[in-house]
């Protein structure tokens, strides 16, 4: 469910290192360029990209990106031109050490990726930040929220099928009575959100709804400007609906007066390798207008090129 399109007929990395030099040289940067190439490539090409040209020039091809552009539209470039799991270790720093009550970025990362996914994102931050993320996780964050964050980011979960379903009524039954007494970051709550398969955890709330009559969430929403439910129901909806939650972190970015480029730009190049198609479509059915039309009127420019290319619009 990508969007990101790739030529029937890619060209040698070596022509589109070369290419790249071009756009970076003379007087103006040609960013058309730029986006008609790293735009176009996945994951292993880009990955080829950034080693042929350290090789054949020396320098980082994120260095050349960056002294180049600047803004939205560099961010954008350089997020994309990562590894996905290089990505999301910058993603999460910034996530830890800039950290807000409410940020969803950590709970995307931990709940939004498979286990292996979630190992390796945690291997490139030993790389990048020579630190783990379980550190600065509990050096950042505080209170209720390290209590929940440090055990999620660092779990590996069982991804198998299995189910058992005597477990999930008894631990249905267990949540919503923390719940019921506003022990929201109860010992067990936390336990069951961070150490059960996501098989698992699906039956588990599909029970509660069948024994309680409502989703989990409605009952995590007993005072909405609380930020820790907020990261609860944000944790839930990570593993029952993904493609639900980013459009809603899409649609919010979008809306109102201004726009939040960091959440768009992070949706953007974090699920268009993924399930971008998925979340497009629930756009369009949510709202009644295609993402790339709603991208294209609240931003501008070369970003907006960028954003565009990534949602496969020609």
């Amino acid at each position: 469910m990508a969007t990101l399109t790739v030529p029937a007929s890619v060209p040698a990395v070596g022509d589109d290192c070369e290419q790249l030099r071009k756009a970076f040289e003379g007087w103006g940067t040609n960013e058309a360029l730029i986006i008609s190439i790293l735009a176009h490539r996945d994951a292993a090409q880009r990955r080829a990209i950034r080693r042929h040209y350290a090789a054949t020039y020396g320098e980082e091809l994120l260095r050349s990106i960056t002294d180049e552009i600047s803004g939205d539209f560099e961010r954008a470039v350089i997020l994309w031109t990562l590894d996905p799991a290089e990505r999301d270790a910058v993603l999460a720093n910034e996530g830890a050490t800039r950290w807000q009550a409410g940020s969803p970025v950590l709970v995307e990362i931990a709940c939004a990726r498979g286990s292996a996914q979630l190992f390796a994102v945690r291997q490139a931050y030993h790389d990048r930040f020579k630190r783990s993320l379980e550190e600065d996780v509990a050096a950042h964050v505080t209170g209720d929220f390290r209590k929940l964050l440090v055990p999620l980011v660092s779990a590996y979960r069982y991804e198998g099928p299995e189910v058992n379903t005597r477990l999930a009524h008894s631990e249905a039954k267990i949540l919503q009575d923390k719940i019921e007494h506003k022990a929201y970051a109860d010992d067990e709550i936390i336990r069951i959100l961070t150490t059960r398969s996501k098989a698992q955890l699906l039956a588990t709330f599909n029970n509660y709804n069948d024994s309680f009559g409502h989703p989990i969430n409605k009952d995590l929403k007993a005072d909405p400007k609380d930020e820790f439910l907020k990261t609860l129901r944000a944790v839930i909806r990570c593993f029952t609906c993904p493609d639900r939650y980013f459009e809603k972190v899409v649609r919010l970015a979008i809306a109102g007066n201004g726009t939040d480029e960091n959440s768009l730009t992070r949706i953007i190049t974090t699920r268009a390798e993924v399930d971008l198609k998925l979340i497009k479509e629930v756009y369009q059915k949510r709202n009644s207008v295609p993402l790339e039309k709603a991208v294209a009127g609240d931003t501008s420019g070369d970003y907006e090129g960028m954003l565009l290319a990534l949602l496969g619009k020609e």
